[in-house]
């Protein structure tokens, strides 16, 4: 069977700029090049919209609300509303790349939905404590709103993932994590890193970096804490995101924020820094393998994807609790260890993005293989695409 022969449609929760997720959906595109692409906004500047491939999007009308393109995290009790407005009927194929809301795009049972899962989501789930409480929300009126909506969230997630026929998963952690939100097993497709884009740089300088979204769940506190009580220490911190003022009022003197800065700034950063270093619970980490296919070392928090991509003691060094303490601890036991860049760098490159093109496009052939037997089994056919038998004229 030949993908191209099928119309598709990929849905993506929000395209605000090119992201971690972004750059699946880039791969995506390039494996699926006839696909439409939905996105409930789309606000990628031009000088980053090249992953789309010139590809125009259908968004919601959120895109068009006020302040939608920038705060529409701000609407999200409606979100399930407007992903459902999508009218993706006439599609042989839905995919839909999803961490919030895309997986609940309607489809009908002549129609495969296929959903890469980058995550459930997060802030609904088993990081609603932790968001309440680091975005100021833990008690009070409005407290009670947001913990309702998102009680609401919890019951349409769980009933939208009924409308997915195949789940794949980022990583083994999410895997998991999609069995006990969802009661429904995931293949494991790692996402895809350019590891051709990086290279190892001989010339290390004396300072170690972290690129992050300055959101809770990053816990870049955590390293602005043990970099405080390491003052000989050097972090830069590389990123945007609504915590950053915050963030950076808090950052002692050997601690740098760049903000936003290019990629060929991030890839130098990464080549040249002692280590890479990051304190978040990650659903993969994809920052940290491009580290590595630099040959740096990466030092993280030991729960989540990091433990699939950092091989402790080999590839980098995991600490076991999210406290500064921990962090200061582990960049002490890095400074006393040696690392074999080389190692390192050949580490990274079983998560390259011809790999991931690969398996997902073998992934999506065979789910779509078996969509058509099991169709053919109840004696029906998809409603449109090259398996639909012709309709023969009455006798």
């Amino acid at each position: 069977m030949d993908l191209k022969d099928l119309k598709i449609a990929i849905v993506h929760d929000w395209l605000p700029l090119y992201g971690g997720a972004e750059r699946v959906l880039e791969q995506m595109i390039k494996v699926l090049p006839q696909a439409q692409i939905y996105s409930l906004i789309d606000s990628v500047p031009e000088n980053q919209r090249g992953f789309l491939q010139g590809r125009k999007v259908i968004t919601s009308p959120v895109q068009h609300l006020p302040f939608g393109k920038t705060r529409y995290r701000a609407y999200f009790p409606l979100m399930p509303l407007f992903i459902e407005q999508f009218d993706l009927s006439s599609y042989d194929l839905v995919i839909s790349s999803s961490y919030s809301f895309a997986k609940g795009a309607i489809t009908g049972p002549h129609q495969l939905h296929l959903c890469y899962c980058h995550s459930p989501i997060r802030y609904a789930w088993d990081l609603q404590h932790q968001y309440m409480t680091q975005s100021g929300f833990a008690s009070g009126v409005r407290s009670w709103f947001i913990r309702a909506a998102l009680h609401y969230i919890r019951m349409w997630d769980v009933r939208t993932s009924n409308g997915v026929d195949q789940f794949a998963a980022n990583s083994s952690y999410v895997a998991r994590r999609i069995e006990k939100v969802y009661q429904r097993p995931a293949e494991v497709i790692y996402p895809p890193i350019s590891t051709e884009k990086f290279a190892i740089s001989r010339d290390r300088e004396d300072y170690y970096v972290t690129v992050s979204r300055m959101v809770p769940y990053k816990r870049v506190d955590i390293l602005l804490d043990a970099f405080a009580a390491m003052p000989n220490r050097k972090l830069t911190i590389i990123g945007s995101g609504p915590d950053l003022p915050a963030l950076q009022k808090l950052a002692p003197p050997n601690v740098t924020f760049l903000g936003h800065v290019p990629d060929d700034a991030v890839k130098k950063h990464l080549e040249t820094a002692r280590a890479f270093i990051f304190a978040a619970e990650e659903d993969f980490g994809i920052v940290s393998v491009e580290a590595q296919a630099c040959g740096t070392p990466v030092i993280a928090y030991s729960r989540g994807g990091s433990a699939e991509t950092v091989v402790d003691r080999v590839t980098g060094i995991h600490f076991h609790q999210q406290t500064p303490n921990a962090v200061v601890a582990a960049v002490e036991q890095f400074e006393r260890s040696t690392y074999d860049p080389d190692v390192i760098r050949a580490h990274s490159e079983q998560f390259s993005s011809a790999r991931f093109r690969r398996e997902f496009s073998q992934w999506v052939t065979r789910s779509y293989l078996d969509f058509i037997v099991g169709q053919s089994d109840l004696g029906q056919e998809p409603l449109v695409g090259p398996y639909r038998k012709p309709v023969l004229p009455s006798q």
